[in-house]
């Protein structure tokens, strides 16, 4: 068994860096795409409806499948697992580059979406068994700070190759990532697993979560243009609902579920889960409905509207980490309230955007205070979430917050166009299409500041579980 790594060596850099990088494809692709919906909107004859879709395919089975992405790498190693993962969704982004259609496109992001199950949540747990106890509050911050800036610098990047090469290439960005990863994680990433693992999988569970997200998403997506007494929404909505409380009355049932209802019964592994879902499902919706409404309403280009947001990526970048570290001394309540309270205010001001909206007065205050909001908020929500239980149980948990994350945005996504009442005839004007992402933010700043006001309720610092390890395996030092 080897020792436990110190932040700041050497090795424990290398694992930094593989974990950063391999999260952050999944994170990149996650954000990316948004900068370059309208262009593949035009390119492909997508609707409104075919955009959301175009997000949600990957958002959607990443969703569903992230818990087992997070068994999987228990039982069976979680560095052989994330590499497999790293891998195949190099495979699946080179389908996505060729797609030639929209249906091709939304499949092959699905494809995605299955494999990138395996990265993030493997990732976290990787640091969380690998570093020693004192120096992974600062690992996870510096993980949620690079990961972040992956995300957050995607519309940028995403805008330019849409400007310059076209939008395909945004996948074919993830294929060289992907091999370096692979280089690193090989030579330096320990091996680690739970002997107590579950020895099979729990498919009923993963195609029950997916069913029902499917239909939620599904009927959700369909309400604006065809209403609710469609048969194909409500039959959709009511088929999601129903698999979603099959899928607990499955879990609760079964001797090695991929979710752990049990873990629930832990109070602040439950209220930070919660929070989890209020701010991601805002972060989603926002990031969903800026770049589009600012390149659709005020006329920038795809690189001016994925540029809009690099304040948000250089402040996390310096800030992220000193978050997480802040969050380990005081305690994690006072970052978790007041990040996403600053974050709701930035939101709310992404209101005022209007036809001949400027950079300078409507879009960047916004924006430092999205990026001074999350710094506060992501790292010790992560680390806290994490920490709530045995360390043995590092994959399950992360993936579960994970899971609750993906689903959030996913949701979200789908149904910010039916509170804003985005229609497609909507979208299609300019001037209305302004007016409903302007309602839009405001009921996200709302998600925003709901989280803020759940983590001054519910959220107290973990209790740590003295005597609770991972099993570490040798793994060749390079």
């Amino acid at each position: 068994m080897s020792s436990p790594l110190a932040y700041g060596t050497s090795r424990g850099r290398y694992v930094l860096v593989a974990t950063i990088l391999g999260s952050g494809i999944a994170s990149l692709d996650g954000t990316v795409v948004n900068v370059a919906l309208p262009a593949i909107g035009r390119n492909l004859g997508a609707s409104i409806a075919g955009l959301q879709w175009t997000i949600n395919g990957y958002t959607l089975t990443l969703a569903a499948l992230i818990l087992l992405g997070g068994s999987l790498g228990d039982r069976f190693g979680r560095r052989r697992v994330f590499v497999i993962g790293v891998v195949w969704f190099a495979a699946a982004s080179l389908l996505c580059a060729v797609a030639p259609t929209l249906v091709t496109l939304v499949l092959a992001r699905a494809l995605q979406g299955v494999v990138g199950a395996l990265l993030t949540p493997g990732s976290l747990a990787i640091l969380q068994a690998s570093f020693r106890p004192d120096d992974r509050a600062r690992a996870i911050g510096a993980w949620t700070g690079f990961v972040g800036i992956s995300g957050a610098i995607g519309p940028f990047a995403g805008g330019w190759l849409v400007e310059t090469a076209g939008w395909r290439w945004i996948f074919v960005l993830n294929l060289p990532l992907a091999a370096a990863v692979v280089m690193l994680a090989v030579r330096h990433v320990p091996e680690s697993a739970d002997p107590q693992a579950a020895h099979h999988i729990d498919a009923p569970g993963a195609v029950l979560a997916a069913v029902g997200l499917a239909g939620l998403t599904f009927g959700l997506i369909a309400w604006p243009a065809q209403g609710l007494r469609s048969p194909g929404v409500w039959a959709t909505l009511l088929v999601g609902v129903v698999a979603m409380g099959l899928f607990v009355r499955a879990e609760r049932r079964s001797r090695m579920p991929m979710l752990p209802l049990s873990l629930f019964s832990n109070r602040l592994f439950t209220a930070t889960n919660i929070v989890t879902f209020a701010v991601y499902a805002a972060l989603a919706g926002v990031f969903f409905v800026l770049v589009v409404v600012l390149q659709v309403v005020a006329g920038f280009s795809p690189i001016a509207s994925g540029a809009a947001l690099l304040p948000v990526t250089v402040i996390m970048l310096f800030l992220a980490a000193r978050g997480g570290a802040l969050g380990q001394r005081i305690g994690p309540r006072i970052p978790m309230t007041v990040g996403p309270l600053v974050s709701a205010l930035g939101v709310l001001s992404f209101a005022r955007i209007a036809p001949g909206a400027s950079y300078l007065t409507d879009i960047l205050p916004g924006a430092l205070l999205l990026g001074l909001g999350l710094s506060l908020t992501v790292a010790p929500l992560t680390a806290t979430v994490l920490g709530a239980v045995e360390d043995r149980h590092a994959g399950v948990a992360s993936g579960v917050n994970n899971a609750v994350a993906r689903a959030a945005g996913l949701l979200a996504v789908a149904a910010v166009p039916l509170v804003a009442g985005i229609t497609p005839a909507v979208y299609a004007d300019p001037v209305s299409f302004g007016i409903a992402a302007g309602r839009a933010m405001v009921a996200l700043a709302a998600l925003l500041a709901l989280g803020g006001v759940l983590s001054w309720v519910r959220v107290r610092s973990p209790r740590r579980s003295p005597g609770a390890a991972s099993a570490v395996d040798p793994a060749p030092a390079g």
